[in-house]
């Protein structure tokens, strides 16, 4: 029998077609868990470019890397400050990123807070947005005692090549179970899986009301606004699977 030929190879009858499907298989699943991905990430997506679009002139950030999500410059009715917008559920941290990098902060800038609750199975909505203009001198003052040193060290073991995934989580855990850790208002993520090995950092949501936010209340709102202007209600997203 004449074998059968052609350039598609989930057709082929050659031995490698098999191989050949299962990667094909394996990169839609990449795919669709991308899509999953940025599906359950929309709410924090959604809520900064609205703040782009509705007080910082339609914004668009240069890079996923720079150091500011809406720069000083671009905000030029609100304190010409840099801006960090971040989104959470609500009642839990506010993840703040890369705690390298937040640690570094010396100037002033706004945080501003949405925090969501899941309505429906595909709908989530605005509970409480607050506007926290943060002075250099109380941000470090939520890092306290920890110092830079502290976090280069937690860093490196993190990101330790010797280390298997599970020796890291470890001793990552039990460095962030001591002093200076504990006795911080900012609390320190590390991130060790197959995919990544990062030190991230997050406030609490109570921690976040106390300090940052202390005249504000924690209980949802109905109308939840920024510089006056209400937040849309509503939005599509589905739960996160955790």
């Amino acid at each position: 029998m004449q074998e059968v030929s052609g350039s598609n190879p989930l057709c082929s009858t050659k031995p490698h077609a098999g191989s050949a499907m299962k990667r094909v298989i394996l990169i839609l699943l990449f795919l669709i868990a991308i899509g999953h991905s940025r599906e359950v990430q929309s709410h924090g997506l959604f809520f900064e470019q609205w703040l782009r679009d509705t007080f910082f002139g339609g914004y668009e950030p240069q890079s996923h890397t720079q150091k500011w999500d809406i720069p000083a410059s671009a905000n030029k009715d609100h304190g010409r400050i840099p801006v960090n917008p971040k989104a959470a559920k609500h009642g839990t941290p506010i993840g703040l990123g890369d705690a390298l990098r937040q640690f570094e902060i010396n100037e002033p800038f706004l945080l501003i807070a949405g925090f969501w609750q899941q309505e429906t199975k595909t709908r989530k909505i605005w509970t409480n947005v607050q506007t926290a203009r943060v002075e250099p001198e109380l941000w470090r003052k939520l890092w306290h005692p920890i110092t830079r040193a502290d976090l280069e060290k937690l860093d490196a073991i993190i990101k330790d090549p010797k280390l298997s995934l599970e020796e890291a989580r470890k001793a990552a855990q039990a460095m962030k179970a001591r002093l200076p850790f504990t006795k911080a208002v900012i609390q320190v993520n590390p991130k060790i899986d197959g995919s990544q090995r990062r030190l991230q950092c997050s406030l609490r949501f109570a921690a976040f009301f106390t300090h940052l936010a202390p005249g504000a209340s924690q209980e949802p709102e109905e109308h939840p606004r920024v510089f006056g202007v209400p937040v849309p209600r509503t939005f599509t997203s589905a739960p996160r699977d955790l």
